[in-house]
């Protein structure tokens, strides 16, 4: 007995095929796809799930001093002439950051083999790369998604049959965050 199915794919498309529907589906919360597809997307995604909510906790918060650059109010560093020659001007800054456990840094490793990168473009920039942002999934995964299945065990995600699609009569579903 197969433990996966093949979707009439050679392995390397399979793979991308199926990452890119985890990826969105963790971004946008729910997706339109076959039946089978769906079923090999949920196991993925399910496994993902599942780890972040075993690792959501699983840090601890550590007070670090950085140096940071001084700017002007049009953004450009501060600059200030020391013995003839021009040298920035810096800032001592208390900053509290994350500080991953080992099994939490593992999780985040294993969960970026699977989810593609999103860029997410503002609407009122449509077409210029310059107001692009990089969204970290795995960040979603551990603050968002991660502490609202907290108490649940499992099943976190939904398939609702749609109906066949009119090209070949596959059965369409939605497949969504529960």
């Amino acid at each position: 007995m197969a433990k996966y199915r093949k979707l009439g794919r050679t392995a390397d498309q399979r793979k991308a095929l199926l990452r890119n529907q985890v990826t969105n589906l963790l971004y946008h919360g729910k997706i339109v796809t076959t039946e089978t597809k769906a079923k090999e997307v949920r196991k993925i995604a399910d496994g993902l799930i599942a780890m972040a909510v075993r690792e959501k906790d699983n840090f601890e918060t550590v007070t670090v001093t950085a140096k940071v650059a001084r700017k002007d109010a049009d953004g450009k560093r501060v600059k200030e002439v020391v013995d003839g020659k021009k040298v920035t001007v810096y800032d001592e800054v208390q900053k509290e950051i994350k500080k991953d456990a080992p099994s939490r840094l593992h999780a985040r490793r294993q969960m970026l083999k699977v989810l593609y990168p999103v860029k997410e473009v503002p609407t009122a920039a449509a077409g210029k790369k310059k107001n692009t942002k990089e969204v970290d999934l795995v960040d979603k995964l551990f603050t968002e998604i991660a502490p609202k299945y907290a108490d649940r065990n499992g099943g976190y995600t939904r398939i609702i049959k749609i109906g066949p699609r009119k090209g070949d009569a596959a059965m369409e579903v939605v497949l969504e965050l529960v």
